[in-house]
């Protein structure tokens, strides 16, 4: 079993940046393949970013690319989400989720392809 919570959401102008984190337990870390999705009002969730097991691999949304940067830190059991240049189309409730990868290194850009999620962290970007 795998647990994931999310922290680091809040309000921010235009422009600025956040840094989300998701924190694992329950199950070695190494052996998971993450990914952050966000759901915004009245929209389906949507997937943003994603690390492989290794933490050598990453994938991104179109909208994202050069603005956020996912990393995988294995010693703190924690994956990051580092978001600049925020616009207010980023405005939604951001998900982690972990996948245990048994086998050579994955990564997954699909929400169906994820077991385990946090419970969200809100994010609204707004002058």
């Amino acid at each position: 079993q795998v647990q994931l919570v999310e922290s680091g959401g809040g309000w921010v102008q235009p422009g600025g940046s956040l840094r989300l984190s998701c924190a694992a337990s329950g199950r070695t870390f190494g052996t998971l393949a993450v990914g952050w999705f966000r759901q915004a009002p009245g929209k389906e969730r949507a997937f943003v970013a994603s690390v492989s097991n290794t933490g050598d691999d990453t994938a991104y949304t179109t909208s994202v690319k050069g603005r956020f940067t996912i990393s995988k830190d294995n010693a703190n059991n924690t994956v990051y989400l580092q978001m600049n240049n925020l616009k207010p189309d980023d405005t939604a409730v951001y998900y982690c989720a972990g996948k245990v990868v048994d086998y050579g290194t994955a990564w997954y850009t699909e929400s169906p392809s994820y077991a385990y999620w946090g419970q969200g962290t809100e994010v609204t970007v707004s002058s």
